[in-house]
This record gives C-alpha cells, sequence and structure tokens, in this order.
C-alpha cells in the first residue's frame, strides 16, 4: 500500500567501494572539503512547511529531482539544523525555487533566529495548508515519502503531488559561499 511509505524513516549503511588499498588513505580535511565543495554551483530553493508554531522553512542548495515516475525530489538537511524537527515531523512540504532576484529572501530563509515570514516576505496559503512564496519561479507540492539518514544529514524524499510555474526568469545560484546569477554570453 503506498500511504504506508509516507514518511518511512530508513537507515542505510553504506560499505565503500573502494579497492582495500585506498582504505590506507586518511579522509579529506573538513575545511578543505568544504572549499572543493564551495566550486559547485548549486540553484537555491526554500523549503517551506507549516508546524504547530506556524509556517516553517529553510533555504536549501542540496535540491534536486530524484525520479520522473513516480514524480520524486530530495533535498538534504542537517541532523543540527533548528528545522529538522518540523521537517522530520511534517507529512507535507512545499519546494520554492527561486529566481535571480531573490537573493534577500533566500539570505533571510537561511538566517538562524529570523522570523522568516515577518515583513517582508510576501507568501500565501497553499494545497495542503503549505506557505508559498511569492514570485518564486516554481512551486512543488510535496507529501513525504522517505528519509534515509546520511552521515549527518537527512535525505528527504518528496512525492511532487503538483507543480505551479511561475516567472520563468533565470534562477538564483550558490557558489563559493554567495549568491550568484548566471552571466549570458555577449551576443
Amino acid at each position: 500500500m503506498e500511504s504506508a511509505a509516507i514518511g518511512r524513516q530508513v537507515s542505510v549503511t553504506l560499505s565503500p567501494l573502494m579497492p582495500a588499498a585506498s582504505h590506507d588513505l586518511a579522509a579529506v580535511d573538513a575545511g578543505i572539503f568544504r572549499q572543493a565543495l564551495a566550486r559547485h554551483a548549486s540553484g537555491v530553493a526554500i523549503v517551506t512547511l507549516r508546524g504547530p508554531a506556524g509556517p516553517g522553512g529553510l533555504t536549501v542548495t542540496s535540491f534536486s529531482s530524484a525520479s520522473l515516475a513516480p514524480p520524486l525530489v530530495s533535498f538534504y538537511i542537517g541532523h543540527g539544523s533548528s528545522n529538522w524537527p518540523a521537517v522530520r515531523a511534517a507529512e507535507h512540504f512545499a519546494v520554492n525555487l527561486m529566481g535571480h532576484e531573490q537573493h534577500r529572501l533566500a539570505a533571510r530563509f537561511a538566517r538562524k533566529g529570523e522570523d522568516r515570514f515577518g515583513h517582508p516576505t510576501q507568501w500565501h496559503t497553499g494545497a495542503a495548508g503549505l506557505p508559498l512564496l511569492a514570485d518564486a519561479t516554481t512551486h512543488l507540492i510535496c507529501a513525504m515519502h522517505s528519509m534515509v539518514t546520511i552521515g549527518d544529514h537527512e535525505l528527504v524524499v518528496g512525492r511532487v503531488l503538483a507543480a505551479e510555474l511561475g516567472s520563468a526568469e533565470q534562477p538564483l545560484l550558490h557558489h563559493q559561499g554567495q549568491f550568484a546569477r548566471l552571466q549570458p554570453e555577449p551576443g
């Protein structure tokens, strides 16, 4: 039965696929690892949800599509995040894909202790009571599908129930620890 999979917590132990000689190598230094990952540009999304204390949300740069059939998307959240308990308890969430002019909104949802839905944030209540952010390029309404513990993070997978297309403006990107935008090639 499909509904039995919703909200299911799965623990996975991954075994290394490296030859035995590779086990002699030490793990990469955490600082170097962060610097290496910062060189990868990624799109910016804000995941929103409703909770017992009102609307909640967080900026993510780990958002990706996971499957077309069924339609699944995913993102990661750290277990130390103040948003983790609300995400863990959620039955639904929305993914708001950010356009290149929404860097202030993305920064607001990334800061701790911020009143994310207070002024000047513009939003409305959508399907499943989810907060949807104004001017997002896309809203994806998702039912919780599964969660998998991966190191100190949780991989959250949602089944997309609806997609609302907004403006077709360029995406907001994250690169080298900063928000960025695409630069068109000189024509």
